[in-house]
């Protein structure tokens, strides 16, 4: 009896793709069983070639394989466990130990469909793990098996950045279409459950912007201190790739302002048609004051009753009580234009 065993979509050790990146930048395709020896014969990338092995942390094996045969710095195993939450650009024993959020591969842009990849990048080799696929790690894959070359493992890094910049853009510009006809709307008078739509839209750029706004930040303050092992080129192409991030990061934060503009609206428009339908309930039941306290005092039954043995009495306190609500209602309607 065979035992079928879950590879999540990688094979035994972990691994789901694995590219071996000449001197010349041109990609190759490595399994797991050649990585040891490749890093035995290579030193700290001394011929310009370097690995990109991305893992599956749904298996089990991957954690074996980094123990058994990867040395990596301690920052980076511990951010395997790790919630998701701010983003981390740090060094460790002189490697860059990244933690970085992107949308799922299949979001619908919602608040909870953020995911989070974990990097470990020296010189001659870039490690990443997921626990579920990444739509930015899956267009830089695209892009390797396009053809497209990387010198450096940096350059595989900024190219990172860069496609979750434009992923983050993408949302943006989707969601500033969706607001755009909720302002529409807005501008029509039409108030529905567009609030709703409102809120939900806010809360996800507000959670986008929490766990990738210190992005920038944390980029730039390594690029004024970058590792030896770190070229110039490098650092151009990851001072490139922190600008479109800032740029992408600033146009949510704007429409964030402008969502809440439209909230803010929108209650003002809610709160002057309830002020409106409570102006219109009070009145009428000013208007029927009179009529209900001639009514309860002609229905005391008791003597001494005005009109009462009169054959025009009726007609005389309906002409009365029809006037004097007439009267107040132009007292009440009359200089409202609107």
């Amino acid at each position: 009896m065979q035992t079928t065993v879950a590879t999540y979509g990688s094979d035994k050790n972990g691994l789901i793709w694995g590219y071996r990146f000449t001197p010349e930048g041109v990609a190759e395709i490595i399994d797991a069983d050649a990585v040891p020896i490749f890093l035995g014969t290579q030193e700290e990338g001394a011929d310009g070639a370097f690995l990109w092995l991305h893992f599956s942390l749904s298996n089990q094996a991957t954690d074996r394989f980094f123990r058994r045969s990867l040395q990596l710095p301690e920052g980076f195993l511990e951010s395997l466990r790790s919630e998701v939450g701010s983003t981390r650009l740090e060094l460790d024993d002189d490697r860059l130990v990244a933690v970085v959020h992107d949308v799922l591969f299949e979001s619908a842009f919602d608040a909870s469909d953020v995911g989070t990849t974990s990097l470990c990048i020296s010189p001659n080799m870039v490690v990443s793990a997921r626990l579920r696929p990444l739509r930015s790690v899956d267009q830089l894959r695209s892009a390797v098996r396009s053809g497209q070359k990387f010198r450096s493992p940096v350059e595989l890094l900024a190219h990172l950045l860069r496609d979750q910049a434009s992923v983050l853009g993408d949302i943006v510009r989707k969601s500033s279409a969706r607001v755009d006809q909720i302002e529409d709307r807005l501008l029509a008078n039409r108030v529905s459950t567009d609030r709703k739509e409102l809120g939900s839209l806010r809360r996800t750029l507000v959670r986008l912007q929490r766990l990738l706004a210190p992005e920038p930040t944390a980029l730039f303050r390594l690029l004024n201190r970058p590792p030896a092992w770190i070229s110039r080129d490098d650092v151009a192409d990851l001072r490139q790739a922190a600008e479109e991030f800032s740029t992408a990061i600033g146009d949510s934060a704007t429409l964030v302002e402008r969502v809440k503009l439209i909230q803010e609206e929108l209650a003002a428009l809610v709160n002057e048609q309830t002020g409106r339908t409570l102006f219109v309930l009070t009145v009428v039941t000013v208007l029927a004051l009179p009529i209900n306290l001639v009514a309860g005092l002609f229905g005391m039954n008791v003597g001494g009753m005005p009109l009462a043995h009169s054959a025009r009495g009726f007609s005389v306190i309906v002409t009365f009580l029809v006037a004097l609500t007439a009267v107040l209602a132009y007292l009440a309607f009359g200089k409202r234009r609107d």
